[in-house]
């Protein structure tokens, strides 16, 4: 199992993620334990982004999953290619044979989802099982089984262990409790927003061509609207948009007309705008 550097946080940093010391230990930690790794914290912090950057540093494919309400095993692990197989059937039947079992249910006609994708890949990949919190209680014990054993059952083709074991890191932004059989497989870590510094890092280093005036003048912005009662705070993703909003518009520092013509780029409730408005002029009229 390929390890990650030494020094993760500095290949992050090359690529424009700014992860604190915390964050890049436990990351190099799922390479080294071979241990999932669960990040939890508010929505928009960088946890999605903490794995696909992880997946470009070691230079592995990236396979995610998508959890919603309702998701099944079987829809996360694998499905057959009917058509393809109705298909095999009638072109048997044509010739005057039957076909087996085993040719209909062979892996020509296996249609392979992330997770069964993930333990098939010859080279570890980094496995994202993307806000885990949404899925419902049975999805979540299956999740134990695989994170347990490495294998698979396919009803028709048998148990299917693992080929190289994946970096796996979930995601939860605690839109329920996750159980602590779950928590107990997993290293953690709890992903807070970015300092003002850390997060004037990550604009300058993703958007160079935004200048050094508006970085500043839209992360002290951000961090002051993070300070107030809204129904959907800013993530990082937020103030990146609304950094890149604001320079292709031929802002150069960010003022009060800028501020209204834009603010649909970081706040995305009526009522939140109408609340941060006020509070941003205020603000803007004070120097830092």
């Amino acid at each position: 199992m390929d390890a990650a550097p030494p020094d993760l946080n500095a290949a992050f940093r090359a690529r424009g993620y700014v992860a604190g010391e915390a964050l890049g230990t436990a990351l190099r930690l799922v390479t080294l334990l071979g241990r999932p790794l669960l990040l939890e914290g508010p929505a928009g912090v960088g946890k999605t982004e903490a794995a696909k950057t992880l997946a470009d540093v070691l230079g592995t494919r990236l396979i995610r999953l998508q959890c919603y309400e309702g998701l099944d095993a079987q829809a996360a692990l694998y499905e057959w290619n009917y058509a393809r197989q109705l298909l095999h059937l009638r072109r048997a039947e044509a010739t005057g044979r039957e076909p087996s079992d085993a040719e209909l249910y062979g892996e020509n006609f296996l249609m392979r989802r992330p997770l069964l994708q993930a333990i098939s890949e010859d080279v570890p990949p980094v496995l994202l099982i993307d806000e885990v919190d949404r899925a419902d209680d049975a999805f979540e014990a299956f999740l134990l089984e695989l994170l347990a054993e490495w294998q698979v059952t396919v009803p028709e083709l048998g148990t299917l262990p693992a080929r190289t074991r994946p970096h796996v890191v979930l995601t939860s932004n605690r839109a329920r409790e996750l159980s602590d059989a779950l928590r107990r497989r997993c290293l953690y870590h709890w992903v807070e927003y970015p300092s003002r510094a850390q997060e004037l890092e990550i604009v300058r280093a993703r958007l160079p061509e935004v200048t050094a005036a508006l970085a500043s003048q839209v992360t002290r912005a951000v961090h002051a609207l993070r300070e107030l009662p809204l129904g959907k705070p800013p993530g990082v993703a937020e103030t990146l948009d609304w950094a890149r909003a604001l320079s292709v518009l031929g802002h150069e520092t960010l003022d009060a007309h800028a501020l209204h013509t834009t603010l649909g780029a970081v706040l995305k409730l009526r009522e939140d705008a109408q609340l941060a408005a006020p509070l941003l002029e205020r603000q803007l009229a004070r120097p830092e």
